[in-house]
């Protein structure tokens, strides 16, 4: 019913116009239905002796609207392949025992996510938790005689009133929910129940969990056995105020038997990712030192645990890492980085040294708009990772230090193989505000024509602190198919170009990153195979923000969507889902000793001089950047009498797109309201903003 509405609505805002006819119906292009013939690889797991990989094989449930997932079983060498699950469900986490004998993951097919185990050589499998509450974070002893996870404990709740006896019969209200945390709701996971996520234990052929972690602390990565199988290395944030200090956390030791804990790090700033060497004598693990800026490069350490001394590997590396794994003979350490908008697989020297690029194809699992995504696994000399193309979500892939990667699946041969998709191509323009060098892509319709001037759509990136790259994406191909020039790029402020470059707009966002922008529309119209005067502007989250910022310092677009804004950055400091680190990292104090600051910086400020035709659209349960945001940009444009609409989308966090139909609603409405104003003439532009380049 949800996919019916979301789709009748956007049908009904783009009736009138030019979308609902040919070429955009072409079937030789994308079409929006096509979303759900899409499949994709993630999470590959390779066993110890690298010779067989298990991933996670993703699609959409056309019938009940949801993401699903399997787990396939590929030989490494051969390529073959075979189904290890089936169904509509959700089966993944998958991990090898240490022998490769047998299978863990986490699948939700009888109705809540338990702990599954598949014998390898009999290929019989079965649950073999009865949890209560959702396990998580699987993790093998070194034996295979356990298995480590994680679970959410409830705590004792006591209310501040008890009201009298109903009486039998009576329908009284619901009971009052009792909310006394800085951090009481997340996006995609709604209001929090009472409690913590601890580190459990049970035998690894079933039996009874016990809990291994105790206290008010959050537990929520995977934890790590040590080699003798007696202690654990977890993370987590044990200070008294750690809701006022939110990351702030560092690697612990917990002995199994007892639950004795031992801090083994302990810094301003997080100590996060844990993983043991191969000789059971070095952690290496991921942080930095917290300079309270909005964003700063993660690094990669190694911790001596006999000795307590840590040595930073990638201190001159000036690019985030990620997801370390030991290469097996512990001389050195993999792990993902992205640079200039592509997502490599890197190596570096257990001593340090120059960091090595092992693959620069990882990705392909973010599908809807060019994110970097992507995992790998090391086993044997081999690492498995998710390769991604321009043309192609993720697949998966085998690469060996110093050799070539190998494609082992095509997954989308049959859906994509005969569809014609818009070219993406790389751009590199100088800011107008002071020459920096920022780089994005074009996507080109499928049928471009050489000579035909096109209308331009600029898509936003959010974040602010992430990056576009040249990567599919279902959303930028289906508007490149409805016969517009797609425009993306990593404006100021982006990953993957440095510490220096973030910082443009460290407490100074937004700002600059617009002549960014305006200057990557200018290029692209340079071209020309643009129409000056059918420019057109979207963005989400934090590319909502800069897509509000622009039609209020610029009339040059004849239509702009807003998805998921931050409007009124005061408002968002004290509803969103993490205040704490918005206050102390993204501004110099809480709105009330700088609210000059928030003022300045939010698009709010200059709504009255918004006069682009502009929609929002935001889902309901949205708690990153709340609805509210939305609803006071909203009635703002309605008393300045802009043109304006309201898209909600029921249940819907953040994202907008745990449901795929939620996916298509926004891009479909999107394109809609750009087609109701394709034929009508733009905006009269300001005295302060110079008018759109004439054709020629």
């Amino acid at each position: 019913m949800l996919a019916r509405l979301l789709l009748a609505a956007a049908l009904a805002l783009s009736a009138p116009a030019a979308y609902a006819a040919d070429p955009h119906t072409d079937p030789r292009n994308l079409q929006p239905k096509d979303l759900f013939d899409l499949e994709w690889a993630d999470a590959p797991a390779i066993s110890p002796d690298g010779r067989r990989i298990v991933y996670q094989r993703k699609f959409f449930d056309i019938m009940k609207d949801r993401r699903r997932s399997n787990l396939w079983l590929i030989d490494a060498d051969s390529g073959k392949q075979r189904a290890l699950t089936g169904g509509a469900f959700g089966d993944g986490a998958a991990v090898w025992s240490p022998s490769g004998d047998r299978i863990a993951w986490v699948s939700d097919r009888d109705g809540s996510a338990q702990i599954w185990v598949r014998w390898m050589d009999s290929g019989q499998q079965s649950a073999i938790s009865r949890l209560t509450e959702g396990a998580s974070n699987l993790a093998w002893s070194p034996d295979g005689r356990w298995l480590a996870f994680t679970m959410h404990v409830a705590a004792d709740t006591t209310p501040l009133a008890q009201l009298p006896a109903k009486p039998e019969g009576a329908q009284w209200a619901d009971a009052v929910k009792l909310i006394d945390r800085m951090n009481y709701r997340g996006d995609g996971a709604g209001y929090f129940k009472p409690g913590y996520t601890h580190v459990f234990v049970m035998p690894a052929d079933g039996g009874t969990p016990r809990q291994v972690t105790r206290g008010d602390f959050d537990h929520d990565s995977v934890p790590v056995w040590s080699r003798d199988g007696a202690s654990l290395f977890v993370v987590s944030n044990r200070r008294a105020d750690a809701e006022y200090r939110p990351i702030d956390n560092d690697i612990y030791r917990v002995d199994v038997a007892s639950g004795e804990t031992v801090a083994l790090t302990d810094r301003a700033g997080p100590d996060v990712s844990p993983v043991l060497s191969p000789d059971g004598r070095q952690l290496a693990y991921l942080g930095y030192d917290d300079r309270k800026r909005s964003y700063q490069v993660t690094h990669l350490y190694v911790l001596d645990l006999a000795s307590g001394k840590s040595r930073a590997l990638t201190e001159s590396f000036d690019y985030d890492i990620e997801n370390p794994q030991w290469d097996r003979s512990g001389r050195g350490v993999y792990f993902g980085y992205d640079r200039e908008g592509v997502s490599h697989l890197g190596w570096i020297g257990a001593g340090g040294g120059k960091v090595e690029s092992v693959a620069d194809d990882v990705g392909g699992t973010t599908i809807g708009r060019p994110y970097p995504g992507g995992s790998f696994s090391v086993g044997g000399a081999r690492v498995a990772y998710t390769r991604g193309t321009a043309s192609r979500p993720a697949d998966v892939a085998v690469v060996e230090r110093g050799g070539k990667s190998r494609v082992l699946t095509d997954l989308n041969a049959d859906s994509l193989a005969r569809k014609r998709l818009g070219e993406v191509e790389t751009l590199w323009t100088k800011s107008s505000a002071d020459g920096l060098d920022v780089q994005g892509w074009i996507v080109k319709p499928p049928q471009f024509q050489p000579g035909k001037r096109y209308p331009l759509l600029l898509e936003i990136h959010g974040g602010p602190y992430a990056n576009y790259g040249p990567r599919f994406a279902v959303e930028t191909q289906l508007y490149a198919a409805a016969g517009y020039v797609v425009l993306y790029l990593n404006p100021r402020g982006s990953t993957s170009y440095g510490q220096a470059f973030a910082d443009h707009i460290h407490q100074n966002y937004p700002s600059h990153d617009y002549d960014d922008l305006m200057s990557a529309v200018d290029a692209t119209i340079a071209k020309g195979y643009v129409d000056p005067q059918q420019l057109y502007v979207t963005g989400g989250s934090g590319g909502g923000v800069l897509t509000a910022w622009i039609v209020g310092h610029t009339d040059r677009f004849r239509a702009a969507v807003v998805a998921k804004p931050v409007i009124n950055f005061t408002s968002f400091a004290l509803t969103s889902d993490g205040p704490s680190y918005i206050t102390q990292h993204w501004f110099p104090g809480p709105p009330w000793e700088a609210q000059e600051l928030y003022w300045r910086l939010s698009p709010l400020a200059y709504v009255g001089k918004v006069k682009t035709p502009t929609m929002l659209i935001t889902g309901e349960s949205d708690y990153r950047t709340p609805i509210s945001e939305t609803e006071q940009y909203y009635t703002a444009l309605k008393l300045h009498r802009v043109d304006t609409a309201m898209i909600r989308i029921p249940g819907a966090s953040h994202g907008i797109g745990a449901r795929p139909s939620e996916t298509l609603a926004q891009v479909l409405n999107t394109l809609g309201w750009f087609e109701r104003y394709r034929n009508k003439p733009a905006a009269a532009n300001s005295e302060n903003n110079p008018p759109a380049a004439p054709e020629g």
